[in-house]
Parts: C-alpha cells; structure tokens; sequence
C-alpha cells in the first residue's frame, strides 16, 4: 500500500500508539517515516498480488496512492489520513467527479488523472463523538433483558433475537458513516449544531478557511477575465451542464490552465458565471451595484452554503441558472423591471442558504431551534431569508446600498415572499393562486406579477428534470442520499419517519414518477400556458424524464417478481 511513490505492506499493523501520535501538525512525510513506510515496487512485497492506483486531490494538490486487494478497510483509511496530514481521529469524504460520495474502503475503484476523486476532512476529531445515549441505553436493556430470560428460559424469545439485531444494526450503520459532521445523528432536540462533537481543531477550522479564501483569490484573478460570447449565450439555456465541463474555452484569456471545459466545474468558476449573470442582466448599471460589492456578496453566499449532498452551493448555481435562462427565454427583461428580475435572481441564489439537509417535517418533529424561532411556519425558508438579509447588513456585501429606501423595502419585501414559496407545503396553494390568475393574467397588475416570480423561483428551484439526463440523475441520486439520512435520523431518534424518504420504503424510479405526474407536470403546464415558448425548453424534457423513471420503474418491478420465482 503506498501513497505518492510510498509503499508499505498490509501485513506490517501499525501499533495503537502510532495512530494516537498522528496530529494534524505532523508532516506526511514524518508520519510515512514513522509508520515504517517504504519506498518501491507496484506489487505489494510478498503479497504476489496486483495492486490499484487511485489518483485524488486533497487541499488543491493531485495525489497517488497505491494498495492491494488484502488491505483492510481501516488500513485503506490509514493511508489516506496521511494523505491528508491529519491523525487517526479524524473523518474523511471522497467525492468522484460527479460530485458524488464514495466509501473509502478496499473496494474503492482504481481510476485516472482525468477521473480523480476529492478527498476532503469533514471533522476534526470524533474523539469526543459518542453514540446516541438512546442507542446504549436500549443496548443496556437488551442486554440485561437476554440475561434474564436466558436465567429463567435458557433460550432468548425471536423477539429478542430481532431487537438484539435491529440495535446492531444501527450501530453498524453509525459506526461505517463517513458523514458524521453534518449528519446530524449527534445533535441535541433543540440544537441544529454538533452538540456531541468536541470543538474543531484550530487546524480544521483554518482548512476551512484556507479554502474559501483559495476560492475567493482564484475568484477574484479569473473575474477580470473576458467569458467567452459562447458560454454565455449556453448559460441562458436550460440544457446548461453544471457538472462538467466539455467544449469550447471558458474564457478568452488563458487563467491557470482553465482553459478547457474537461473537468468538473469549480466553485471560483461558478461565482464567475453568477457574476456574469448580474452583469448581462445591467444590474451593476442599471441599480448602481459596485463590481466589488457584487463579488463580496456572491462570495459570502457561497461561504453559506453547507458540505451536504443536495442542498449545497452547486445547487444554489443550478436553480439562479435556471432562473436566468427563463428571464431571458420568457424576454422577461422587456416585461418586468430591473428590481423586479433582481428580486427573482438574488431569491434563486439565497433560496437555500445554511440548508441543514433536514427538511422542515424534521426540524417540527425534532423541535429543533428554527422550528422553536419561526414557531414551526417554514422554518427553513425563514432561515433562509434571515441568513441572506445578514449577509446584506454587511456594507461591502450590501449590492442594494445604492437603492432608495423605497425600492430596499419592495425587493425585501419580495425576496422575502420568493423564499417562503419554496415551502413544498405551500406548493398547491401558490399554484391554485397562479392557476385563478392566469387566464386574465397582466403584468401591469402588482397582485399577479408577485405570484408570477413565486412562481417563477419555484419552477427554477425544482427544475432539474428539465436538464438532460445525464446532468439531472445525479442529482435525483445527491437528493435521495439526503433524503434517506434524514430517515436513518428519524429512525434512530424515534421520530415519525418522512414516508417519501424511507430507505427501506423508496425506490428512485417510484419517488421519481409520482414528483413527476403529481408536482412537476401541473406546474409547468400552468406556466406554459402563459409562455408557451417554454414548451420545447421545460415540458417535453419533464415528459421525457417521465418515460425514463417510468420504464425503470417496470423493470424494478419485474426483477423484483423474477427474483420471487
């Protein structure tokens, strides 16, 4: 097993002592040293078996690393802990170029240079994380309770036998998560943060740290750049891909290498874009926003965005892109005023700032402090609102400080109505509201206008059926990892289980046809009716995706009844 030219044998165990004086201070190379690393050979020595290279990046910087087959799980981690110059405490996420976790284990699949993951520390020290009190002390009572019946019966009931394994289970499930800083599985009733976790290492905070400002320095150089006519004229479409980048120069300069579109996009280059979008849209001139003061509002948002599966900054992108294709698809731009595109536009990028990736069932049932602050009205979109209005009280981040008094009070007023309507439970009624108005629709009515960008936001915030398949199933698989550790939590922590994110319960192809038929086709039907242009570009995809999940679903259904006979 070796790590950038390194190799140590899976049969030399490193002792208890030599995990514990790993810290995150020591040097890769004192911590190879002292474990007994070796330089040489792509076969393991003795083991006669063949190997797997598995190229990544930790902290910016392409790695190697190299193991055999016979390593175990906890070695493989080993080895890429000293990748990551951290001790033997901390946690690891390994990312593939979809943006997708993967297990770090020996089953990890070898790749390439062009196909690296990302392996990334999420938590410093889970030295002081403890199972759940709820755990042990129903592990406690099982115990005792086999011990007595084993007294009195000499032979433990079924009953037993399945709780004694229920419990193991979780505790299996708990012990092989690799996402315990923001799962949530540690959190007190009443706290959103990791009450059980001990205080993060001033080195993991800095790595934080160091990487927004890494983002923000590669941000700010490529943003004086010049983006290419051709890439903004694909970002006003809804077929833009926002995992890879394939085709033609971002930019017309050279910048660092980011010349070609052959790797997934990254964070500062996705800031770019989000500038760009503000620009074309003449917001900086027509709203006397200052360039500077645009870039440290889109940075402090994207600083806002948590490390979870769905709810996260690319998807901040996705929904502001969507929402800037259908601006210009719709010619909104002829039919609405500036302040009223910017409300839309600055709604889509904040809709889901500090999601949690625990929705608002959740958030009641856990009795959590959003749900105690907003009184169990939308909890999240009220955080949502109130994260992005704070991050708008900084004066360098404050891109409305130029307005009047007047017209501050109309966009909060109506990003803030934007927001809340990305509340799934008020879903039928923003969409019976739309569906009384559309016949007689106007855009010189004020009434009308608002629930248009309601529900333009909404359409943008649930669009990803509207991309090609090959950018919007990832995203459906990014959602259901979410989706089903929020059930694994509601499980273990007794709450009522979320039905449509039951693991046990939900199938991707069965989830995907009911929000399709139920939710995504009555809405882009109503909105079709008012810009029949949209049909081609929003309808027909969703029709398409429909065929896709249906079809799936079939086969599911009869693997499953070949599998019974």
């Amino acid at each position: 097993m070796s790590y950038s030219g390194f190799r140590r044998s899976c049969g030399d165990e490193m002792t208890r002592k030599q995990r514990n004086d790993a810290t995150c201070r020591q040097s890769a190379e004192q911590q190879r040293n002292r474990e007994g690393w070796v330089q040489k050979s792509p076969v393991l020595p003795g083991s006669g078996m063949t190997t797997k290279i598995i190229h990544f990046t930790i902290n910016g910087r392409l790695e190697k690393a190299e193991f055999g087959s016979s390593c175990s799980a906890a070695e493989v981690k080993d080895l890429f802990r000293a990748a990551a110059e951290v001790g033997p405490h901390h946690i690891l996420k390994m990312y593939n170029i979809t943006g997708n976790t993967v297990n770090i284990s020996p089953q990890l699949e070898a790749n390439s240079v062009d196909s690296h993951y990302r392996l990334e520390v999420v938590t410093s020290d889970v030295k002081g994380v403890r199972m759940p009190p709820e755990l042990d002390n129903m592990e406690s009572r099982l115990h005792h309770l086999e011990r007595k019946v084993l007294e009195d019966v000499g032979k433990p009931p079924e009953v037993v036998c399945e709780l004694k394994s229920e419990v193991e289970s979780f505790r299996r499930k708990l012990e092989s998560m690799e996402h315990l800083s923001w799962m949530g599985l540690f959190k007190e009733d009443g706290d959103l943060l990791l009450s059980k976790l001990s205080p993060k290492s001033k080195t993991a905070q800095l790595s934080v740290e160091e990487k927004h400002q890494q983002v923000r320095k590669k941000f700010l150089n490529m943003s004086s750049l010049q983006v290419t006519e051709e890439v903004r004229e694909h970002l006003k479409t809804p077929i833009f891909d926002n995992w890879a980048l394939e085709g033609p120069p971002i930019f017309h300069q050279r910048c660092d290498n980011m010349m070609l579109w052959n790797r997934q996009w990254e964070e500062a280059e996705m800031l770019v874009l989000l500038q760009v979008m503000f620009t074309d849209l003449d917001f900086l001139t027509d709203l006397h926003i200052e360039l500077d003061v645009l870039q440290n509002f889109l940075f402090e948002v994207y600083c806002h965005y948590n490390s979870i599966p769905f709810h996260n900054f690319r998807h901040c992108f996705c929904v502001t892109q969507m929402m800037y294709g259908l601006i210009w698809m719709t010619d909104l731009r002829s039919k609405l005023s500036k302040l009223d595109l910017l409300t839309m536009l600055a709604s889509a990028l904040c809709h889901d700032l500090d999601h949690p990736g625990y929705n608002n069932i959740y958030q009641i049932n856990a009795k959590t402090d959003l749900a105690l602050r907003y009184n169990d009205i939308s909890p999240l979109e009220n955080h949502h609102c109130a994260v992005a209005f704070g991050i708008l009280s900084k004066p360098e981040c404050n891109i409305l400080k130029n307005l009047t008094r007047e017209q501050y009070k109309q966009i909060r007023g109506a990003m803030i109505k934007c927001i809340l309507a990305t509340d799934m439970a008020r879903h039928n009624e923003i969409l019976n509201k739309f569906k009384t108005i559309q016949p007689v629709f106007k855009f010189t009515n004020k009434d009308h206008k608002e629930v248009l960008m309601k529900i333009m936001v909404k359409v943008s915030d649930i669009s990803n059926e509207v991309r090609p398949m090959a950018v919007a199933e990832p995203w459906l698989d990014c959602l259901l990892q979410e989706f089903f550790n929020q059930s694994d939590t509601e499980k273990l922590k007794g709450l009522p289980v979320t039905p449509f994110m039951d693991r046990d319960k939900v199938s991707k192809p069965s989830c995907q046809t009911s929000f399709i038929r139920f939710v995504l086709l009555p809405l882009f039907t109503e909105l079709i009716k008012l810009f029949p242009c949209l049909e081609q570009h929003i309808l027909e995809p969703v029709r398409h995706a429909l065929e896709y999940y249906s079809e799936m679903e079939r086969a599911t259904k009869e693997e499953k009844r070949t599998t019974k006979a």
